[in-house]
């Protein structure tokens, strides 16, 4: 949320630059980065039991989830494709790549989720998914249908895009309004565009009114220090886990629809889905 392009599409939005979003989708080319395999997910389980590493304690790593022998398709890093540890691509990159979504949007849960995707298995998530969330409206603003990619997998290129521009392979959005179009390209909504770019070429820009952020770590300190709030304080942040952790039970139960109940924190028209919500903690490890 420290990013100046997170400010960007929030006023360029008051100023109605592309009229009223309906539709967002927003990708990433997660668990691959830079055109390499980042951590392993759509694998059949590993068989072998390398032995524990002397620099790692095993029993603190695993922390509060099921016992389980040493592999190291799990440590470093690895971790994000396993289902007791991780949240794939969604959970590492959605919470990065949907806050400008949720802020410039005033976004907070969906009402319900569904999902398509790849082969996978109770331990390890799928290769590649797609996550389909429907908001409803806030105020004046009117329901969002939002659109989630991940393991390569992207949106239909917009028309308004010109030929000799692709979308990128790694991260990005494109905000859906009733009089135009906005595609960012790259993570953290860091460089919006209208497009197509004569479009952004004649756009008269509006004043840059909103706080700029000082950087995340300063934030930190200076709300520690003076009790006042960060650009992503839990008021914003909670919501926007809540919705990826939601897409993740969704693509974890197979890609069924999931309604949800926010308020009481339950899925009402899946009840096995909600056996996800939490789990027991390891003996040693209950708070």
């Amino acid at each position: 949320m420290a990013f100046e392009g997170n400010r960007l599409i929030k006023e360029w939005f008051r100023d109605v630059a592309i009229g009223r979003v309906r539709e967002v989708h927003a990708w990433s080319n997660r668990p691959t980065h830079n055109g390499k395999l980042f951590w392993a997910q759509g694998i059949d389980l590993p068989k072998d039991t390398p032995p524990v590493p002397a620099t790692l304690d095993r029993d603190l790593w695993l922390g509060p989830v099921p016992y389980r022998p040493y592999h190291c398709a799990c440590v470093p890093l690895k971790w994000r494709g396993w289902w007791d540890f991780g949240s794939g691509g969604l959970g590492d990159m959605g919470i990065h790549n949907l806050a400008p979504v949720f802020s410039a949007l005033k976004l907070t849960v969906p009402t319900s989720v569904h999902s398509s995707l790849t082969l996978f298995n109770n331990e390890i998530l799928p290769l590649a998914s797609t996550v389909h969330y429907e908001f409803p409206a806030r105020g004046d603003m009117p329901p969002v249908k939002l659109h989630w990619y991940d393991g390569g997998m992207l949106p239909a290129r917009p028309d308004e895009l010109e030929d000799n521009r692709r979308l990128s392979r790694e991260d990005g959005l494109i905000f859906v309004g009733d009089k135009g179009k906005m595609y960012v390209e790259g993570w953290g909504g860091n460089s919006p565009r209208l497009i197509p770019e004569a479009k952004m070429k004649v756009y008269n820009r509006p004043p840059k009114t909103l706080p700029r952020s000082i950087g995340h770590h300063k934030e930190w300190i200076q709300a520690c220090k003076t009790g006042s709030s960060t650009r992503s304080n839990f008021d914003f942040a909670g919501p926007l886990t809540e919705a990826v952790l939601l897409g993740t039970i969704s693509v974890r139960t197979g890609g069924k629809k999931l309604i949800w109940d926010s308020v009481n924190l339950k899925v009402t028209n899946v009840p096995e889905a909600n056996e996800y919500l939490h789990y027991q903690c390891r003996r040693g490890w209950t708070l």
